[in-house]
């Protein structure tokens, strides 16, 4: 086939989803065109020797990655929230209809902020066969001003119903996401769940480095670490809190950056915390030895509806490389932990609970540890594994060309 892909992020973002489906879909023989923005995620500013401009195509065998012009920056307004998704549909709508001409297929990668683009393109490629692929929904504004983030949610929301109502099949990455996205206007019938997977050729279970050790490490304390982004989505501030009360029992290793960093070592500072120390983000590449060193690896999430179909990234990350999880989150996020007995959750934004857990989590015998850990690794290979969600995608696809065509 010759399958069209839109998505607002794509690599070198943290993008893997929809970079590791057009590079597979493209090596099983499809031609595959990208339409994307250029990386500013998850600072809001461009990358180092990135430069913005309507001419940037990259070519490889069966694989075209065309870049458009998108707003970067971050800023707290509703304006300045709504600038990158306006900006992207309106490149979107400049270049879409002549790049993406003659496909057979559209696969749209959609989180929230590509809605407008994801509408605007739909009704200029008017009847193309189009799979729309729904990692989250709308979560709003971390901090909006009062009495604009309603209006703007609901024109983002509306956007995302309009797609789903005109999608021939919808993937949801959660089960819980399913019924929202029902709810939100979708045909149940045309909605498939396909669970995140993350890059099995990086990571998997590793033995930790001396120099992992040292970095992670410092006395004979047990280590939960957290990965990833430090947003107003993980509400960080409960496991510093959490942290905080154990005391010398645990020490928690924060990995990472985020528009909300600040704020966390700020937290952290006034509570004087001897335990919980910052590593700045590391390279994709380091980081299963990071997870190896430490004793668990720490998922969460803050106490939103919307959050509640939502599996984060570094939730299979760590399953793939056999690492325990504590998990501070509701719904299908504990749900996947507790089913393959991968670790222990508790409920999202309870200090108290979370710090429980970590105590819990240091009496636990490492031999329990390692075996919380291979079960976890079963689960990924046998729900989430790469292969199996690109079958997956790939089966769509094919379906809703072949009923098109009916």
């Amino acid at each position: 086939m010759r399958i069209g892909v839109l998505t607002y992020h794509f690599p070198p973002e943290p993008a893997f989803i929809p970079g590791s489906l057009a590079e597979e879909l493209a090596r099983r023989g499809h031609e595959v065109r990208v339409l994307t923005g250029f990386p500013d995620y998850p600072g809001g500013h461009s990358y180092p020797g990135w430069h913005q401009r309507w001419r940037h195509e990259t070519h490889s065998e069966r694989l075209t990655v065309r870049r458009v012009p998108r707003y970067t920056g971050r800023n707290g307004s509703v304006r300045g929230r709504a600038a990158g998704p306006l900006s992207f549909a309106g490149s979107v709508s400049l270049v879409g209809r002549r790049f993406l001409a003659g496909i057979d297929a559209l696969y749209v990668h959609q989180p929230p902020p590509a809605a407008f683009a994801t509408a605007s393109l739909l009704r200029m490629l008017g009847r193309v066969p189009t799979v729309v692929h729904v990692p989250d929904v709308w979560a709003g504004g971390s901090e909006p001003t009062a009495g604009e983030p309603s209006r703007w949610a609901g024109r983002i929301a509306g956007a995302m119903t309009w797609t789903y109502r005109r999608a021939d099949r919808i993937v949801v990455a959660a089960p819980s996401l399913r019924d929202l996205v029902v709810t939100a206007g979708a045909d149940p019938d045309r909605v498939e769940v396909v669970l995140n997977w993350t890059d099995e050729r990086i990571f998997r279970p590793a033995r930790p480095s001396p120099a992992a050790g040292k970095l992670v490490r410092r006395d004979g304390r047990c280590v939960v670490m957290y990965a990833g982004t430090i947003g107003a989505r993980q509400g960080l501030e409960t496991a510093v809190r959490a942290a905080a009360a154990v005391d010398r029992g645990m020490d928690l290793v924060l990995v990472g950056s985020g528009e909300q960093e600040r704020r966390v070592r700020g937290l952290a500072a006034e509570l004087r915390t001897d335990n919980v120390r910052f590593v700045e983000r590391r390279s994709p590449l380091d980081m299963p030895e990071l997870y190896a060193a430490a004793d668990y690896q720490l998922v969460m999430l803050r106490d939103l509806p919307e959050l509640r179909g939502t599996l984060p990234g570094k939730l299979p990350t760590a399953l793939s490389c056999a690492a325990p999880v504590i998990a501070s989150a509701g719904g299908d996020t504990a749900e996947v932990v507790e089913r393959a007995r991968a670790g222990l959750s508790c409920p999202p934004e309870e200090w108290d609970a979370l710090a429980d857990r970590f105590w819990l989590a240091a009496t636990i015998p490492p031999a329990a540890r390692a075996e919380m850990g291979r079960r976890g690794r079963e689960a990924y290979l046998r729900q989430m594994s790469m292969p199996a969600g690109v079958d997956r995608i790939e089966r769509l696809l094919s379906e809703a060309v072949g009923g098109r065509r009916r």
